[in-house]
């Protein structure tokens, strides 16, 4: 079964506006339209990105979900010492780190670096300095104990 969605917001389509202001939350529907991101960088300086708590001392700006079970994507921004506890993944997860650096049982990861999780793997997160990181997820993780 093919996936195609289009978001129900004020997200950019095209490539042409480099306005930092073209990220937005959005909730994906079945369609064809991408969802493009031009300046991705940049756009995360916009005041108006819609920062809202994910964990203490984590914030998260969503960019899209395609429901309860589905895949989602979201800037994630750390706060210095902010950790993420241990969580396993039921599906891949993408996670580039836009800025700043984190720390995983496999050894602290800088700007640039592109990490993928497989399903089944986990894993807990730290960042001593902070970062921005660009998390793209196949299914929900699941949280051990806190």
């Amino acid at each position: 079964m093919e996936s195609e969605f289009t978001e129900q917001s004020s997200i950019n389509n095209t490539s042409h506006n480099s306005s930092p202001s073209n990220v937005v939350s959005a909730v994906l529907t079945p369609s064809t339209a991408p969802l493009i991101f031009d300046q991705l960088l940049n756009s995360l300086a916009d005041p108006a990105l819609p920062w809202e708590p994910f964990r203490e001392g984590i914030e998260a700006a969503r960019i899209y979900s395609a429901g309860p079970g589905g895949p989602s994507a979201a800037f994630l921004r750390y706060q210095p010492g902010a950790s993420l506890g241990r969580h396993r993944h039921q599906g891949y997860e993408h996670i580039l780190i836009l800025s700043g650096s984190q720390i995983d049982d496999n050894g602290e990861h800088l700007a640039g670096t592109l990490i993928v999780h497989p399903p089944g793997s986990s894993h807990g997160i730290t960042s001593v300095i902070g970062c921005v990181v660009l998390a793209i997820w196949e299914k929900p993780v699941i949280f051990e104990m806190e």
